[in-house]
């Protein structure tokens, strides 16, 4: 049995769409070794090609496009809301106000640019950035994963970076945050096979979400309480998170387009010409 290396987040959306393999509720003559890393590791493991298969921030992509293909599965959009720019309650922001990320090629970090070309950005594992902002160590942070649900009271929202996206996308389409990649190198039928095999998890997970949820918290493999997992699971794994749609698909486009246009990427590319061909498999055994 063959055996690719998965690389995830461990944030609970990830966690969710991927444990439908790892508790065997998939049949695969493929065995998947799963590795959790936080979100901008998982982007730094990508541009080095590390991985077989790796969720990454939708706004890495043009910068592997050449040694990944782009996965329509287990992906996360926002649709009214994403991360949150946070700060102290009652302060006001400088122009050129220091701010904590979560990584560089996030998705967020990229929009976050494009509004406030001024701000003093430096890194830091998205668990420690309401930390920083608490402590003073930055006047403000941008919150991601399950951190925009339960923050401290003494912080608020300067802005929500589904805003930005909505000003800069000029509306009307879902916020790009997380997907999945492929391995260029991989055989196309194996790389066919893979794709499919995680679409039948996602919606596996997605249709036995009670039953899966109450396995993922018995066993601590997930960071909040029942209730902060219902509600974060609706917002960042649902069903359209089993196979992107052409509103979806127009979305990645537009955040490309705004990353090209903002002078983050040296080509403006089309998220169809990178998603792994489907009609191979039927063309092959018709």
């Amino acid at each position: 049995m063959k055996t690719l290396q998965i690389a995830h987040s461990p944030d609970a959306d990830d966690i969710f769409m991927y444990y439908a393999i790892k508790f065997g509720w998939i049949n695969s003559d493929i065995r998947f070794e799963n590795k959790a890393l936080d979100i901008q590791t998982l982007n730094d493991e990508a541009l080095k090609g590390i991985y077989d298969i790796s969720a990454i921030s939708f706004a890495l992509y043009p910068l592997i496009r050449n040694d990944y293909a782009l996965l329509r599965t287990a992906v996360s959009f926002g649709d009214g809301y994403g991360p949150k720019l946070i700060k102290k309650r009652g302060s006001r922001l400088k122009k050129n106000f220091k701010v904590a990320l979560s990584g560089a090629n996030t998705t967020n970090a990229l929009l976050f640019k494009a509004a406030y070309p001024n701000a003093k950005i430096v890194y830091k594992n998205f668990l420690d950035i309401e930390k920083a902002v608490l402590e003073d160590e930055t006047d403000a942070g941008v919150l991601i994963h399950e951190s925009i649900l339960n923050y401290d009271d003494t912080l608020e929202v300067e802005r929500e970076i589904w805003d930005i996206w909505e000003e800069l996308s000029k509306g009307g389409l879902p916020l790009p945050l997380g997907g999945m990649a492929l391995r260029r190198s991989m055989p196309l039928k194996r790389a066919c096979e893979c794709e499919d095999i995680l679409i039948k998890a996602v919606k596996v997970a997605v249709n036995c979400k009670k039953q899966l949820s109450s396995m993922l918290l018995d066993r601590g493999l997930v960071r909040v309480d029942d209730k902060t997992l219902d509600k974060y699971l609706n917002l960042y794994a649902n069903d359209k998170s089993i196979c992107m749609d052409d509103k979806q698909l127009e979305a990645v486009d537009m955040l490309f387009k705004i990353g090209y246009d903002s002078g983050f990427y040296d080509e403006k590319i089309e998220t169809k010409e990178f998603l792994i061909p489907k009609e191979y498999m039927k063309d092959r055994f018709s």
